[in-house]
């Protein structure tokens, strides 16, 4: 793997966190009158943060596994929307979700650094993505956290507006 992607998916957590801090109080929760423009799904703030800890979880750590020990697995894409109701994202406590996906994405950085280099060349076939290599499914991850990081920059924009006193 470059170490640029490697590096991104490193300082992740910070980011994360350092992002869902930065929503003024009362706010994590807090939904604009439209979604249009978002560019990741859309969720509140919490429940930003839960989705990615359930993607690492759930999505990734799974992928990563059948890739490595199946012969061209079908790899499943998760159904954000019913997570966020069967895992009632929006009374998460954000320290703890933080904290669970800090550790899941240890256990990322740990699998990729025992890979031997012809790991990352194994093949499967993700649901919406057509065939990938195991090598394409750490950049997806990468993609999808910074898809997530404008999202939340993105939701703070709105916050920002909806809180600015009316001009005419």
């Amino acid at each position: 793997m470059n170490g640029i992607t490697i590096a991104s998916l490193k300082s992740f957590p910070d980011q994360l966190e350092a992002h869902y801090s930065a929503f003024p109080a009362g706010f994590t929760h807090w939904v604009p009158p439209s979604w249009v423009g978002v560019p990741s799904e859309p969720l509140t703030a919490i429940e930003q943060v839960c989705h990615v800890r359930d993607i690492e979880i759930d999505g990734y750590h799974v992928r990563f596994h059948r890739t490595l020990n199946e012969a061209h697995p079908t790899l499943t894409s998760l159904d954000t929307d019913a997570l966020v109701e069967e895992r009632a994202y929006g009374a998460a406590d954000a320290a703890t979700a933080l904290a669970a996906f800090r550790a899941a994405r240890m256990q990322t950085i740990e699998i990729l650094a025992g890979l031997a280099p012809d790991q990352l060349e194994r093949g499967a076939v993700f649901e919406g993505y057509g065939p990938v290599t195991f090598r394409s499914l750490v950049h997806y991850l990468c993609s999808h956290d910074q898809q997530h990081l404008s999202g939340l920059q993105w939701l703070l924009g709105k916050v920002h507006a909806a809180r600015a006193p009316a001009r005419d």
